[in-house]
């Protein structure tokens, strides 16, 4: 399907080692999705041009809509660039770049879109570059600046990839770890399960035990069988514990308008 003019993205991409950002670049000029490629040595030239970007706006000449950031840079730090950025109203998105693993908890709590391990293949590039259009464009008629869905990353294979939360239909404890389940498999993350429920509590996640937390729309059915409390979330039963039965009753209730 051919893209048009309107649709294409405008990158800047940001790595101190130029074969590294040569080749990402060739790579982002060949995806028919991109627009401009841009390109920059350090955090400081890709601040002054992203500083230029925010001042035109999302609508300028030079607005820019996406940074594919390396992490390990001389002075500030790709991820010292994202933070920077989340304290603009209107930031372009972010995805890193990086041929270390061991930072996607950062990228995860910056709202980065996508997480690409070095070496790059033009394929798992695509995916991201792919993530961030749709993003830009689905948004773009509701609100006056993409902004990123909540995600988490998740290691398959030795590769990362993250997982809207909105895919999430209910999550288990396992000591430290806790296993992430949708409706196309399971995935285990280093995050406590009171932690998941404290940042994901706005987004309609309810604790039912002390081993389970469920997104409160993917509960099917409640269960009362001689005092012990169930719920049905897809294909599965999870057991509710005393202390939450009646609070988990009465969010359902409230929610269905009884």
């Amino acid at each position: 399907m051919p893209v048009t003019l309107r649709r294409m993205l405008r990158v800047l991409a940001v790595d101190d080692e130029e074969p590294a950002l040569g080749e990402l670049l060739y790579l982002l000029r060949a995806d028919p999705r991109v627009r401009t490629a841009e390109g920059a040595g350090d955090a400081t030239a890709a601040l002054r041009r992203i500083g230029r970007a925010l001042e035109t706006g999302p609508d300028g000449e030079e607005a820019i809509d996406v940074v594919f950031l390396d992490i390990h840079m001389p002075g500030l730090t790709g991820l010292d660039v994202a933070r920077l950025l989340a304290g603009f109203a209107r930031p372009p998105l972010v995805v890193f770049v990086t041929a270390h693993e061991g930072f996607a908890l950062q990228a995860f709590d910056l709202k980065a879109v996508d997480y690409v391990l070095k070496p790059v293949r033009r394929e798992r590039l695509a995916e991201a570059v792919r993530r961030v259009h749709d993003l830009v464009h689905a948004t773009a008629a509701t609100a006056p600046a993409p902004t990123a869905p909540e995600q988490i990353p998740v290691e398959l294979g030795g590769i990362t990839r993250f997982v809207s939360v909105d895919d999430i239909a209910y999550v288990e404890a396992h000591g430290d770890y806790a296993r992430l389940h949708t409706d196309h498999g399971s995935h285990l993350v280093r995050i406590p399960l009171s932690t998941l429920e404290e940042r994901w509590a706005s987004r309609g996640f309810v604790r039912i035990h002390r081993s389970h937390l469920v997104a409160l729309a993917r509960i099917d059915e409640l269960r009362l069988d001689g005092g012990a409390t169930s719920v049905r979330v897809g294909e599965v039963d999870l057991a509710v514990s005393r202390r939450h039965a009646r609070p988990l009753r009465d969010l359902l209730m409230r929610r269905a308008g009884g």
